[in-house]
């Protein structure tokens, strides 16, 4: 019997932000839960650490040069896409929030759908709990297995009890919401900030108002939950949670750093994980899911994926082809163009920075709010801000020594062949998957080739 498939997914969170990832306590109790139900995997990446692409990457199972979808674009034609496939296996498919960021919506064909300002901007949980109720309900009345993604708009900026939020959401869509089930203020103790952060009051301070929307995140997880336990269809439903990228805040979403594309990947799958396992050597890619929801469903994966099925690992069985991960960015939002690729292994974490020319500055929307400023306002933070408007055209970190990224290292002439190895790597991958930016970087490996 196929499964039926509930993808959770959250807007931002970071890959160590639940409790199960090491996050701070009373955070995420729901995923926390949900972990200690199945198995999480501690090297998890998405393909791309921002919204529309990363998200349109897992449901074709294709990298975003591969699917049309780089930047906030459409997919493109022709490209097999998850949902359609599913439907012609009599599976029944529905949307709870982040409608837009999958397109063109037609393409994906959903039977049910609910937009952001039917879930209360996409924050309250209680709409979510009652939208999947309502379709958990359809599909059993007409026979059918069922795929629902369910998007919490949480923790996307605007931050629960922020200056942002009261400027950004008028009083009328602030109160159709509500406030987190717990709100981190100055008393509470939830550690340090993520350590590729300054420990600076303001930093802090946002850092606390991310916790608190991470908080209502997981309060729409739990009732989602809910909602499935009560269907009485828990046993027969393969349960995935991650995060499209990781937090909204300077040197995380929208690059490609360790912190910017790792997930906090939770799977649940009754009589294939084991309760309570962590999968933490193995690489793992979201574009993996594809061809992972297809076993779950019964079906033949398509031609032309670019991920593995997880099946030997979510069965604790080891798997071939997981000591690395890749991952790419193009461009912003607002259709700024930073092209980057990056490898990371166990050791090593190696970026390619193709717009960086020592004067293009780098623009974002992890720059607004309070974090950014504040480091700009710190003389002391003056060659970390620096670096990060302008960056290098390669970036090497030994992840052992520095995990947070801090220390590039592309310049040391001791590490000088672990970043040969790293370009041949790329290069490789590039190759395989026809990257269009192959010829450039080839270009730029020759003029750096030994005189």
């Amino acid at each position: 019997m196929p499964s039926n498939i509930l993808l959770i997914t959250a807007d931002d969170m970071g890959g160590d932000t639940p409790g199960c990832f090491g996050g701070p306590a009373e955070v995420t109790p729901a995923l926390d839960r949900l972990a200690a139900e199945g198995m999480t995997f501690g090297r998890a990446h998405v393909a791309i650490a921002v919204c529309q692409p990363s998200r349109s990457a897992i449901m074709t199972g294709r990298w975003p040069h591969r699917n049309g979808a780089q930047g906030f674009e459409p997919i493109a034609d022709g490209v097999p896409v998850l949902t359609r496939l599913l439907r012609e296996a009599g599976y029944m498919s529905g949307i709870l929030g982040k409608v837009e960021h999958l397109q063109p919506v037609e393409a994906f064909g959903w039977d049910f759908t609910r937009g952001m300002r039917e879930l209360g901007m996409g924050r309250d949980p209680r709409a979510y709990g009652e939208a999947a109720r309502r379709f958990m309900t359809e599909a059993a009345e007409h026979g059918r297995p069922w795929f629902l993604m369910a998007n919490a708009h949480d923790p996307h900026r605007p931050y629960s009890g922020s200056r942002d939020e009261l400027e950004r959401f008028p009083a009328e869509e602030r109160a159709t919401y509500p406030a987190p089930s717990k709100v981190f203020g100055p008393a509470d103790d939830v550690g340090a900030v993520p350590g590729f952060l300054p420990e600076l009051p303001e930093v802090a301070r946002e850092y606390r108002e991310y916790l608190s929307s991470s908080r209502r995140c997981d309060d729409v997880a739990a009732e989602v939950l809910r909602a499935l336990e009560e269907s009485g269809t828990a046993g027969d439903t393969l349960v995935v949670f991650l995060s499209d990228n990781g937090i909204a805040v300077p040197f995380a979403k929208a690059n490609c750093y360790l912190q910017s594309s790792r997930t906090p990947l939770i799977v649940r799958w009754p009589g294939v994980t084991r309760p309570g396992t962590r999968e933490d050597t193995a690489f793992v890619s979201m574009l993996d899911l594809f061809p992972t929801f297809c076993a779950a469903a019964g079906l033949a994966e398509p031609a032309g994926l670019d991920g593995q099925g997880m099946l030997p690992l979510l069965r604790g069985e080891p798997q071939d082809g997981r000591d690395a991960v890749f991952t790419v960015f193009h461009e912003t939002a607002a259709k700024g163009r930073y092209e980057m690729r990056s490898r990371q292994d166990a050791r090593f974490g190696y970026i390619w920075n193709e717009w960086s020319d020592g004067a293009r500055a780098y623009r974002a929307e992890n720059m607004f709010g309070r974090t950014w400023p504040a480091m700009l306002a710190d003389p002391r933070l003056a060659p970390r801000t620096r670096f990060y408007l302008h960056r290098a055209p390669e970036e090497l970190y030994d992840l052992h020594a520095d995990p947070h990224s801090l220390t590039d290292l592309s310049g040391d002439p001791g590490h000088r062949e672990d970043l040969a190895a790293a370009r041949r790597d790329l290069l490789a991958w590039m190759t395989e998957t026809g990257d269009p930016l192959l010829g450039t970087y080839r270009a730029f490996l020759t003029e750096r080739a030994p005189g």
